[in-house]
Formats: C-alpha cells, sequence, structure tokens
C-alpha cells in the first residue's frame, strides 16, 4: 500500500513516519509513506495558500488553486490514482469497520485540512470522502490523519509480529467488544495477584474466561457497545464540530 499524506505542516509527520509499526510496515516493504507539502505548488511568492472568506468573519479558507494544483499533481504519480478522503469535520466517523474498507485498499491520499477549513468549489470538483475522527477540536487534520494511517497499516498483513494480533484487538472483527484484561510479571504486585485461571494452562478454561472478562470490561466502560457487540456495526457514521477532522 501507499499512504500520500498532504499537509501544510510535512514536519508534524516526521516523527510518525520514522517511528513504531509506520516504520517497520515499511522496513517491511508493506506500506510506502509520502509526505507532501501544499505549499510547494502555491503560485504566490510567499507561499501563501489561504485567503480570507467571502461574506467576512474570523479565521482564513484554504484556496482552491493551491490544493487542486498539490492533488492532481500527487495522484498523478503511481499507479494508481487512489482513494482520495480529505479530515474534515462534516465527515463520517471512523471506525475499526472504516479501517478494515481502508486497508484493503491499494492507495490512500489524506489530505489535512487547516484554518478555517477548505474553500467549498474543492469539494465540488473532486468529490472526495470526508472523515472524522469524533466531537472534539483540533487545530488541524494531521493527527486524524496519522491516527487513520496507523488503524490502517496495522491491518495489513505481515506488519504486526502476531497474526492473531489484530483480530484480538477492541472493536476487531473477531471480538467487536473491548479487549479483556492482560497481565505479565511479576506474578504479585503490591498485594495484586494475576488470575490462577491464566496460570493454570488450561486454554479452554483461559479462552472462556478471557471472552468472559471482555464482556464484563464492555459492560462497565462501554454499555452502549453490548448491542452492537451482538451483530450490529458500532461507531455509526456522524459528522464532528469544527476541527475533528
Amino acid at each position: 500500500m501507499r499512504i500520500d499524506f498532504m499537509t501544510l505542516f510535512p514536519g508534524l509527520f516526521s516523527g510518525f513516519v520514522s517511528e513504531s509499526i509506520p516504520r517497520i510496515a515499511q522496513d517491511k516493504g508493506v506500506v510506502s509513506l509520502q509526505v507532501h507539502d501544499i505549499r510547494a505548488w502555491s503560485t504566490d511568492r510567499h507561499g501563501k495558500v489561504d485567503d480570507r472568506p467571502f461574506g467576512g468573519g474570523p479565521g482564513m479558507v484554504l484556496a482552491c488553486q493551491p490544493l487542486w494544483d498539490a492533488i492532481t499533481a500527487v495522484r498523478s504519480r503511481g499507479a494508481s490514482p487512489g482513494r482520495l478522503i480529505f479530515l474534515t469535520p462534516e465527515g463520517k466517523r471512523f471506525n475499526q469497520a472504516y479501517a478494515r474498507e481502508l486497508a484493503g485498499e491499494e492507495r490512500l491520499v489524506l489530505v489535512a485540512g487547516r484554518y478555517e477549513g477548505f474553500d467549498e468549489r474543492v469539494f465540488e470538483i473532486l468529490q472526495p470522502e470526508r472523515l472524522s475522527l469524533g466531537d472534539f477540536i483540533l487545530s488541524g487534520g494531521e493527527l486524524a490523519a496519522m491516527v487513520v494511517a496507523e488503524a490502517v497499516i496495522r491491518l495489513l498483513p505481515g506488519v504486526l509480529g502476531s497474526p492473531e494480533s489484530a483480530g484480538e484487538d477492541s472493536f476487531s472483527l473477531e471480538s467487536p467488544l473491548l479487549d479483556h484484561p492482560h497481565y505479565t510479571q511479576p506474578p504479585q504486585f503490591m498485594g495484586l495477584e494475576v488470575p490462577e485461571v491464566l496460570r493454570s494452562g488450561n486454554h479452554a478454561k483461559i479462552k472462556s474466561w478471557r471472552q468472559q472478562q471482555a464482556r464484563e470490561k464492555t459492560r462497565h466502560f462501554r454499555p452502549d457497545l453490548l448491542k452492537e457487540g451482538e451483530g450490529e456495526e458500532h461507531g455509526s457514521a456522524r459528522p464532528g464540530p469544527e476541527g475533528a477532522g
């Protein structure tokens, strides 16, 4: 897979692309991560990419020309133009099901917004998907783009050390509830012991205990997921407020 990040602040991605799972995935040749500075396509001698909104109001709006030129140029590189996604407040709510869907793509182009958002004509011309992380405010879409990429990359075959890891995570297709509790050494810490069943060596009992604990944990922390965990898709799509993407 190839993932292109379109941004006004490429430096924000330097740590993300060079550490942890994204770095491992690149080292294994599973994914290629490319970061593009939208300002490089500005025709203004000062690299300006925004302007004041028509009709007045606070803030600045990302202009059509640099966005159109940048996205068109980047999508022309490679065998496929890719699935174009704008991180924006009015987008669909991102969830694990969406991540699994995107993991099946050959290429993703993630465009991070800033300021008051994009000139609406960019949406009308390019017809991108709109995606939001949720109902909260961020200064821009860079963090949201990294979250989406991380969720997708770890689902790609060969990335995680154990093929079963992704399937056992919270919200996974195989286990659509929260994950069960985990324990490691030492067996006792500050008077608290690892549950005896986990040290029994009885894999059937361990599996049963983990399933029960996952349901109890979900009931306690996220009871809203229980019905969805029985078969409905959770994380329904709905728009977030300004800056959520």
